[in-house]
């Protein structure tokens, strides 16, 4: 999957709108996917940026360290909040079931 730079700059902990010298846009890029960075992880997820930190020290969410930086791989982060859905109690479906 062709990479449309931002990746490369996210990597870089440039700013994803600065455009980039492009050089991952071509012939595979360093990922397969764009890498998010912990803001973007925690505003998609609405909760803080620590609780993101949270996940990526205990595991729950796999990340790269660059430099001082984490980055969420995208398809980590959106596997993250499948696996997090959870389905409703037995006894709130049932009553659903009975009209109540």
């Amino acid at each position: 999957m062709p990479t449309d730079g931002r990746a490369a700059a996210d990597a870089a902990g440039g700013d994803a709108g600065s455009g980039g010298s492009g050089a991952g846009a071509a012939g595979g890029g360093l990922t397969d996917g764009r890498l998010l960075t912990v803001a973007e992880v925690a505003e998609a997820l609405r909760v803080s940026r620590m609780t993101v930190y949270r996940l990526v020290h205990s595991g729950e969410l796999p990340a790269v360290r660059v430099g001082r930086s984490y980055r969420v791989p995208e398809g980590a982060a959106s596997a993250f909040l499948a696996a997090a859905r959870t389905a409703p109690p037995a006894a709130a479906e049932q009553r659903r079931a009975d009209g109540a």
